[in-house]
């Protein structure tokens, strides 16, 4: 098929594809307001809304016409969606915002939700200024053997994140689903191409999210034929300074590691957990999922993992103004008795001056 016949059955097949979406769910595709779009079992569309959380969108989608729309998806993505292969996953083709469907039989009728891609990059000032990271982060006090209060390493915790991003630390965002932790890797993405541009950059995703304004990068996609792991290999051929993973999800965790271990520091990657802790102990969990990781112990690899990774970035959903809340930026000091030791940032103010 000649490249024109693709280009006019792509633009059939995205016309036939808005017209199953319906209205409900185009509008939210165009609000920018709008953060995921949801369809239950039950047929009603619900909408996640920046500062306004989980609604009800007042409208329904038939099965039928949501099997339609996934089966075109799957058509557009060269995949299927079937009975024998009742998940789908990949981009939405219309904006490329993350698309996750079910069908029967692990559902009773069709279910989906589109994670949709952030528009702009909201720089770690706009998280200050929305609130996101000052107001909820009380100045830390550190004090002497004596117990004078010493002072503090930062003027504030934007001031520590570009410190570490200067000083090449490894930098780790936790967070839960929809907790907005590729919007923040993207905010610490921004400042590694404003302070250190002169990098090379090379990241690793499965669906397009991070937004990577460094002149010299290569952004690199896992899919099922190709794993994570396998191109994080071939990362490190790829002669990168730093190594960005969009979200660490199984035994590419220590293939990652051992990247940022061995002369490739100044990383970002991203992981689910419900605090900084939680973040460190879940990443072992998934380096035990590599099979060359089964003879390793729990405290070789604690330790590998607190050499690697210095800095943890914890966000978490609130029912503040911002919606979200950068609640623990901690640095990682080591691993002992099945925990790692973390200390928060010492800073003079909780907000920008």
């Amino acid at each position: 098929m000649s490249g024109s016949a693709k280009d006019v059955l792509r633009g059939r097949l995205e016309e036939k594809l808005a017209r199953e979406c319906g209205e409900t769910v185009l509008a939210a595709l165009r609000n920018p307001a709008v953060v995921e779009i949801m369809l239950n079992p039950d047929g009603r569309v619900w909408l996640d809304v920046a500062g306004e959380g989980m609604q009800y969108s007042g409208s329904e989608m038939s099965p039928a016409a949501a099997e339609s729309m996934l089966t075109t998806c799957a058509s557009m993505l060269n995949t299927s969606i079937t009975y024998d292969n009742p998940i789908l996953e990949g981009e939405f083709p219309l904006d490329g915002s993350r698309l996750e469907g079910i069908i029967a039989p692990i559902v009773r009728t069709p279910v989906f939700t589109i994670r949709k891609k952030a528009t702009k990059v909201f720089t770690l000032d706009d998280y200050c200024a929305r609130g996101i990271i000052g107001a909820v982060m009380p100045a830390a006090r550190r004090l002497d053997e004596e117990g004078a209060e010493t002072e503090p390493d930062f003027v504030n915790p934007v001031e520590a994140i570009r410190h570490a991003v200067v000083s090449r630390k490894n930098i780790l965002i936790v967070g839960g689903t929809g907790s907005g932790k590729t919007t923040l890797a993207n905010a610490v993405l921004a400042e590694i191409a404003s302070l250190a541009s002169e990098d090379r950059l090379v990241a690793i995703e499965d669906t397009v999210e991070l937004q990577i304004k460094m002149p010299n990068s290569v952004l690199l996609r896992s899919n099922e034929r190709i794993p994570m792991q396998r191109l994080l290999r071939a990362t490190m051929r790829l002669r990168p300074d730093r190594i960005v993973v969009g979200e660490v999800r199984g035994g590419e965790a220590l293939t990652l590691l051992k990247s940022w271990n061995t002369g490739h520091p100044g990383g970002v990657a991203t992981i689910h957990a419900n605090s900084a802790q939680g973040g460190l102990l879940r990443l072992m969990q998934l380096v035990y999922e590599a099979p060359e990781a089964a003879n390793l112990s729990e405290s070789a690899i604690g330790t590998m993992i607190a050499e690697a990774v210095n800095m943890v970035l914890f966000i978490e959903r609130s029912h503040d103004a911002g919606g979200r809340r950068v609640s623990e930026i901690v640095n990682v000091n080591g691993f002992e008795n099945g925990l790692f030791r973390c200390s928060p940032i010492v800073v003079r103010s909780a907000v920008a001056v």
